[in-house]
């Protein structure tokens, strides 16, 4: 089974509005072609078991969000490497909790920090 063709443009548009490099969306783009190929058929009969972390930026200005991504548990781990690379420098957020979050089987929002010097609400949620 392929890859949605809404999970691919989704990282397209993010390597269009130069929210990840062109590098970090081919790698998604292949750990979400080889997640798919990797399962098959199970893929569909545990759809209902199916994880996500959804990360929400919003403007705290315009209360506009920014960045709305949802990546299934499958892709975590090079979602959490893209991520620290936009995230490295703001209080309160530490990468290693929502390893541990993660890890530990935690479900709902796990991250939830303003970043005053930018204007941004980071949300990270479980799903």
């Amino acid at each position: 089974m392929m890859a949605t063709s809404e999970e691919r443009m989704k990282i397209l548009q993010m390597v269009q509005d130069g929210k990840i490099s062109a590098e970090d969306g081919a790698k998604l783009l292949a750990a979400l072609t080889e997640t798919q190929k990797g399962k098959g058929g199970a893929a569909m009969a545990r759809a209902g078991n199916a994880r996500y972390m959804r990360v929400r930026v919003t403007d705290n200005f315009s209360g506009k969000t920014k960045v709305s991504v949802n990546l299934p548990m499958s892709l975590v781990d090079a979602g959490l490497n893209i991520a620290s690379n936009f995230v490295p420098d703001i209080e309160g957020f530490d990468m290693e909790q929502v390893s541990e979050a993660i890890r530990n089987g935690l479900t709902g929002k796990i991250v939830d920090v303003n970043d005053e010097d930018d204007g941004e609400h980071i949300e990270i949620f479980i799903e």
